[in-house]
């Protein structure tokens, strides 16, 4: 029994395993980079909704104030 190895083939094969290493590692990039936009996206998506609420607190106490003010000269 006899083992031959074809040049051609192995160097196919060597050729298709560089190019897929190749394209893992761009691969990997792309996805630390949207890793990063992720976590970006998140961090504004939080800062957005503490704007949210502080809004909400500001119409509330307003809205307040003004109906207090119409109940305050409305007594006539």
């Amino acid at each position: 029994m006899s083992f031959e190895l074809d040049p051609v083939k192995y160097g196919v094969l060597w050729n298709t395993v560089e190019n897929n290493e190749k394209k893992l590692e761009e691969m990997n990039k792309k996805i630390d980079k949207l890793e990063s936009k992720l976590e970006e996206l998140c961090y504004l998506a939080e800062r957005g909704r503490g704007g949210f609420w502080m809004g909400m607190l500001f119409i509330s106490a307003f809205s307040t104030g003004v109906g207090w003010l119409i109940h305050l000269f409305s007594k006539n």
